[in-house]
């Protein structure tokens, strides 16, 4: 089964953009994904902000990531660019934990203004790492998401463009999945011995 980690790099215990990793992995998964889900404020503090790799939850985190076949990133927009506590967590994984998983970040925040956020901000860091495929991302305006509301997107282009990013996605992880397959090109560690 073709595995998805979600993780949201929201500091509130409830927020629009943890809301938001909870319905794309709700999604994800009644698609027939393995879903799993890091909210990055549930690991311990101390170990987080040290970058402390050997702390067991912060192991088991990356090992979470490390497993998966597609990472979606969830974050609020917090001064034009993603969070401090996921910038945390991104820090603390190795330089290529990354490389050939297929990538969707998403964000929430207040105003259009930020919404470049994504490629001038976000991606860079999610490429540095070694992405092979990061879908378009998606900016939702926090107006546009109702917590009281069942649908929670309330806003029908916003509704419409995370559907596409999201189906982008899906198709990125079965891309992935049927190139990891096909074995026409030697193996590149046996290339490299």
């Amino acid at each position: 089964m073709t595995s998805v980690l979600v993780v949201s790099g929201s500091p509130a215990p409830v927020s629009k953009s943890a809301r938001l990793a909870d319905l794309v992995g709700e999604g994800l998964a009644r698609d027939g994904f393995g879903v799993a889900h890091i909210r990055v404020r549930d690991l311990p503090a101390a170990p987080l902000l040290a970058g402390d790799a050997a702390d067991p939850a912060i192991a088991a985190a990356v090992a979470l990531l490390d497993a998966a076949d597609g990472v979606v990133f969830v974050t609020p927009t917090y001064k034009a660019s993603y969070s401090g506590l996921m910038k945390v967590f991104l820090d603390l994984l190795p330089q290529h934990a990354l490389t050939g998983k297929a990538v969707l970040p998403l964000a929430v925040g207040g105003s259009l203004a930020h919404v470049l956020m994504l490629d001038y901000a976000f991606r860079p860091v999610l490429h540095s790492l070694g992405v092979r495929h990061s879908v378009q991302g998606c900016f939702l305006i926090e107006s546009a998401l109702d917590m009281a509301s069942p649908e929670f997107v309330t806003g029908d282009l916003q509704r419409d463009m995370l559907a596409r990013a999201v189906d982008n996605f899906s198709r990125a992880l079965t891309d992935n999945a049927a190139s990891a397959t096909w074995t026409g090109f030697p193996d590149r560690r046996r290339r490299q011995a």
